[in-house]
C-alpha cells in the first residue's frame, strides 16, 4: 500500500495477467496467435471491415499486403512448435499416442518386465505398468 488506505497503483496488474494460449487453426498456424513472430520484425495487426463486421487480420510492413504466415521465410514460433509445412506441433494431441507406444513395449517386451520396471522408475507412475 502506498499513502494511508490507498491501495497502489499497479498493485494487481501481474495477477491478471493470463498465461498465453496458442491459437490454431485445425492443426495449422494462425498468424494471429501470440506465438506466431517474424524475424523482420514487421507483423502488425489491423482492423479489418469485412461484409458489416471488424476481423482482426494479420499485415506485413515489409510488402505491404497480408501476411503469408508460416509460407513466409521469415516467420517462427516463439515456443519453436511451428513445423515446416505448417502444422502446429502445440495443437497435435500427444496423449494419443501413449497408449500405442506402450502398447508396442509390451509386445517387443523381452526380458520378462524390466522395460515396464525401468520406465516406471524413470517416469515415477507404476500405476501405469501393472495392468
Amino acid at each position: 500500500m502506498g499513502a494511508v488506505g490507498k491501495p497502489q497503483r499497479f498493485e494487481g496488474r501481474h495477477e491478471s495477467s493470463k498465461e498465453l494460449k496458442p491459437l490454431p487453426i485445425g492443426k495449422f498456424c494462425n498468424q494471429l496467435c501470440s506465438f506466431f513472430k517474424c524475424s523482420k520484425n514487421s507483423l502488425v495487426f489491423v482492423n479489418k471491415v469485412v461484409k458489416g463486421h471488424v476481423q482482426k487480420s494479420a499485415m506485413c510492413r515489409w510488402i505491404g499486403d497480408q501476411c503469408l504466415g508460416y509460407k513466409c521465410q521469415f516467420a517462427f514460433c516463439e515456443r519453436k512448435a511451428l513445423l515446416p509445412d505448417g502444422v502446429c506441433t502445440l495443437a497435435i494431441r500427444f496423449s494419443e499416442g501413449v497408449e500405442d507406444f506402450f502398447k508396442e513395449v509390451e509386445k517387443y517386451d523381452i526380458g520378462g518386465g524390466k522395460v515396464k520396471d525401468i520406465l516406471g522408475r524413470r517416469t515415477g507412475r507404476k500405476d501405469i505398468y501393472l495392468e
